[in-house]
């Protein structure tokens, strides 16, 4: 009896055997073969949808790795499992009259409720095309698994792979000669080093997933390859995976892979596997593998071992990347411009840092005093609100640092107002904190006085006021009244942070993602404390916005305002810290594009989200069906909604900017494989900011947008002394109707925010991302 799980299996979709037979009545296959291109220049490639040709054949509509949309008659083998790959479904398909054989995995619909697997499926088309692109013209790329095509967005989302051929190795251990074992590891050492090259680590290289057909190995599909630099996940088994990634300890390392190549030259040679907890027992015994012991191969940590390139030279294999082979970086001229642009506005801010001195320094005064010590952009246009209070001389001798408080109660926040005033971010006008004018709001929208004269116990007062509003002196006849939540006013200094795009460019979907993210704990690994600033308000968002989105229903479009209302608001804390409002805007694309009333108050916002489209932006042709199906057009003259914001709000040295900004590219999962953007958009943001990887990415999409847009859509950049890049997804997928068909996945959508909050003073420990850190505003 076979087992239709082993790769030997003639039911199995990998069986060699199989891929030269034809599915039609002539049984053999033409045209293409396992070899040649199959996209839109293939001859059975089918222009139009027509009538399947036969009973058995479907329609397969799908994108090459180039993706260019490609549809062929197609006929199905029988559904397989395949092992190690739960969820999925595997079979062989025969493209076209002249039966293209190609393998096909797809994400069964009995598994698309679990958000991992499609996530799986995404890593894995990632790198299949990253790989294909860059390797797909060189004699060597036989080694690899090589891509024909994808759906992502199907009912079944799969991907088409090359059949394969050979064996596995299991079915070769102890019984190859010694010229053919060196061969088999110089093989897989190359493609490690081809991983490498692109950050891959394959973390599935075992002998079910090697094959050899007498001259060449073929390492399988990079089902579970992660990015160098991730955090180690636990994955795999003994002997072939190594100890930290059984363990999943530390960051993934392309020397991972070389553990699994030492491990299988043993198995080839000595015919049975090792324990896998480092140096075999008996390895002295074979001299053979003499240079992978001395070159600490078997070491259980990957620091202890070669590098791949190191690796080839040891086995005096030629690396496959040392001859030429590299493709010159397009992008590499926008990245040097986007240098030079930093500099420019380096000088034109006066070049000092202001501010700026040694750790401890930022560390002693951040404990005298934690509200930043710069006058806030509002303070500097309308005056108002203190004066930055002048640091005491440092010790001479160091002082013992002082615990981390505990953050306070709720019930603590609104112990005793300020007597400061706070500018109100709607009318920016001062108000000061006046008991009488304080309302709650009920279910109508009703303002209701607020009178606690008579309460004396100290928690209900408290409680009373956590949901209280205070109502703003300053409206006239004509005016929309408004209010403000209380602990607004009653908190450390405010910060609003300001949505700004066309209509239509994500800007609702950004934020209800970012908030959604925030809720789930998305900020604590940064050492930040939120809560809402008014809690029916932020139950209200979450209701009508962030739950939405998370059961995959598309929002609907933010309607046109006469009076700007901040969408939803939070309590930020950070060490301990007076906790500090901040507070979102999320207008219409048409209020902000017009030099309206209502937009006034963005004279007083502190920093700004400049929300970009690709749609809009990109001269890619790979949108352009997208384009045609959503009805957008390209626009060279950039957003109308940026320059006219940018014209609209203050500028201090040099015409800059002051209000610090992020430039994020959404929808950026219409463009994740661009290597640029996949190198950034397939990684999950790390625990900590970095400063140095803030800069890599902003430097990596000016590339990219300077590349392939107008220099329009660049003038937030341009026009901002701090502005940071980011490749963000707020839904990760197109919409269908009004719903994402596999769900909203959003993608990197707190980086834009965690860079305001570094540059606004809210980030513990963070030094400044942009690159005018110390300008004044």
């Amino acid at each position: 009896m076979t087992d239709p799980n082993h790769p030997n299996d003639r039911r199995d979709p990998d069986h060699p055997d199989d891929r030269n037979q034809g599915p039609g009545p002539g049984g053999r296959g033409q045209g293409a073969g396992p070899s040649g291109p199959i996209g839109p220049d293939h001859p059975d490639h089918l222009a139009e949808p027509s009538p399947p040709p036969h009973p058995y054949y479907q329609e397969l509509e799908f994108l090459t790795p180039k993706e260019a949309q490609s549809r062929f008659a197609v006929r199905y083998g029988e559904d397989h499992r395949p092992p190690g790959r739960p969820g999925f479904l595997a079979r062989r398909a025969f493209l076209g009259a002249g039966g293209v054989p190609v393998v096909q995995y797809r994400l069964a619909s009995s598994a698309q409720g679990d958000p991992q697997a499609y996530g799986l499926l995404e890593r894995e088309v990632a790198a299949s095309v990253a790989l294909e692109r860059r390797y797909g013209g060189d004699k060597f790329v036989g080694i690899l698994t090589r891509i024909v095509g994808f759906d992502l967005t199907a009912a079944e989302p799969f991907v088409l792979y090359r059949p394969p051929s050979g064996r596995p190795l299991s079915d070769w251990a102890g019984r190859l000669g010694a010229e053919d074992q060196e061969r088999i590891t110089g093989q897989l050492a190359m493609a490690v080093r081809l991983l490498g090259e692109l950050g891959l680590v394959h973390r599935a290289i075992t002998p079910e997933n090697v094959r050899w057909d007498g001259a060449r190995v073929r390492l399988c599909e990079p089902y579970a390859a992660l990015r160098a630099g991730e955090a180690r996940e636990p994955f795999g088994v003994a002997p072939w995976a190594s100890p930290e990634q059984r363990a999943g300890r530390g960051t993934v390392d392309p020397r991972d892979d070389l553990w699994s190549v030492a491990e299988l030259a043993y198995y080839l040679l000595s015919g049975r596997p090792d324990r896998g907890e480092g140096p075999p027992a008996d390895l002295a015994d074979y001299r053979r593998l003499a240079a992978l012991q001395s070159g600490g191969l078997y070491s259980p940590y990957a620091a202890e071992r070669p590098r791949p390139d190191e690796l080839l030279r040891l086995l005096y294999v030629p690396d496959p990347l040392a001859a030429g082979t590299d493709a010159a970086d397009v992008l590499e001229p926008f990245r040097t411009q986007y240098d030079v642009q930093l500099a420019r506005k380096h000088v034109l801010s006066g070049g000092s840092r202001p501010g700026a001195g040694p750790a401890g320094a930022t560390q002693e005064a951040a404990t005298r005093d934690p509200r930043p010590s710069r006058t806030s952009l509002i303070s500097k246009i309308f005056g108002g609100g203190e004066p930055p209070r002048s640091a005491p001389p440092r010790h001479a001798v160091p002082r013992a640092a002082e615990p981390p408080r505990a953050a306070a109660p709720p019930s603590e926040l609104l112990h005793a107002p300020p007597s400061r005033s706070r500018m109100c971010p709607h009318c920016l006008l001062p108000v000061e904190y006046d008991e009488r004018l304080l309302v709650t709001i009920d279910a109508k929208g009703n303002r209701i006085p607020l009178d606690l004269s008579t309460e004396r116990r100290p928690a209900h007062r408290a409680d009373a006021l956590r949901k209280a509003y205070h109502l703003c002196p300053h409206t006239v006849d004509g005016d929309e009244g408004h209010e403000l939540p209380l602990p607004y006013l009653v908190n450390g200094e405010p910060l609003s942070i300001a949505l700004v795009g066309s209509s239509s460019v994500g800007k609702t979907h950004l934020l209800a993602a970012m908030l959604g993210e925030v809720e789930l704990g998305g900020l604590e690994p940064y050492g930040l404390k939120c809560l809402p600033l008014n809690p029916e308000a932020h139950r209200a968002y979450l209701r009508e916005r962030v739950q939405s989105l998370q059961q995959g229903r598309q929002l609907g479009r933010t309607g046109q305002q006469t009076f700007a209302r901040f969408a939803d608001g939070l309590l930020v804390s950070a060490g301990g810290a007076v906790p500090r409002p901040v507070v979102f805007f999320d207008l219409a694309g048409e209020d902000l594009a017009q030099d309206s009333e209502v937009g006034r108050f963005l004279m007083g916002v502190d920093a700004f989200i400049f929300v970009l489209d690709p749609l809009r932006a990109l001269r890619l042709p790979s949108l352009e069906p997208v384009r045609e199906q959503s009805g957008l057009r390209l626009r060279e003259l950039g957003d109308e909604a940026f320059a006219t914001v940018l014209n609209r709000i203050p500028r201090q040295r040099g015409g800059l900017v002051a209000a610090p900004a992020a430039l994020a590219v959404n929808k950026s999962d219409l463009v994740r494989f661009e290597p640029v953007v996949d190198r950034w958009l397939g990684r999950a943001l790390p625990g900590r900011l970095d400063p140095v990887a803030v800069r890599a990415e902003s430097r990596d999409a000016y590339a990219f947008l300077a590349h392939g847009a107008s220099p329009a859509w660049l003038k937030p950049f341009d026009d901002c002394a701090d502005c940071t890049l980011h490749f963000v997804a707020a839904t990760g997928g197109q919409a269908r109707g009004d719903r994402f068909p596999h769900g909203a996945r959003p993608r990197r959508v707190l980086a834009p925010l965690l860079s305001l909050f570094a540059l606004c003073g809210l980030l513990p420990g963070a030094e400044s991302a942009g690159p005018m850190e110390g300008i004044d505003r």
